[in-house]
């Protein structure tokens, strides 16, 4: 039986959106549910379990309102979704460009599920208003006093999963993101229509 590429990238894209979202969400409710607000936990010396809580965007960074920045991430999630189905049905471009932007759009919706739920689901705040649990820290050189010196940011896994598909799309996959928005741009016959 011989599956078509199409096929193939059909299955591939969801598999990898739900695993990196059962990971992230798993991985948030056990650091909420288990550790105290503020509490780390040393995994290695460069390696720690902390229990933070992200209010904004990156870095804590609050641009917008957070109704505002959660509405926008929905939209971003609905943008990528129609572009991850027309990189499928009409681009046909590589599964491992494709796996990038998975990752992206996993990455964003398990954000959002932090946001539009965890307010609600641990009682702080209404829909929409929740926080990013973070819990990932990388403190990779310290000072005799043990204070990190080197890479402060907590983050979580969908923040990896963003990161590290974004670097790798700029790196690597350069051609496949310039080649796959040309194509989705209407010709202009189309626009004549």
């Amino acid at each position: 039986m011989n599956i078509s590429k199409e096929v193939k990238q059909s299955i591939l894209v969801p598999a990898i959106i739900v695993v990196a979202l059962v990971l992230d969400q798993w991985l948030k409710l056990y650091v909420a549910t288990h550790f105290e607000l503020g509490e780390s936990v040393p995994v290695t010396s460069w390696f720690w379990l902390c229990f933070v809580e992200n209010n904004g965007m990156a870095f804590g960074i609050e641009w917008f309102s957070k109704f505002v920045l959660t509405s926008f991430r929905i939209i971003a999630v609905g943008v990528l979704c129609w572009y991850m189905w027309r990189l499928i049905h009409v681009n046909n471009v590589r599964t491992s460009y494709l796996t990038m932007v998975a990752l992206v759009t996993a990455g964003a919706i398990g954000n959002i599920i932090d946001c539009v739920f965890y307010g609600k689901l641990f009682g702080y705040a209404d829909w929409f208003y929740g926080k990013v649990v973070d819990m990932l820290y990388f403190p990779l050189i310290t000072n005799s006093a043990g204070e990190c010196i080197f890479f402060r940011p907590v983050f979580n896994l969908a923040d990896s999963c963003i990161t590290v598909a974004v670097i790798a799309i700029l790196l690597f996959f350069r051609k496949d993101l310039d080649d796959s928005l040309k194509k989705i741009e209407p010709s202009a016959t189309e626009t004549d229509k």
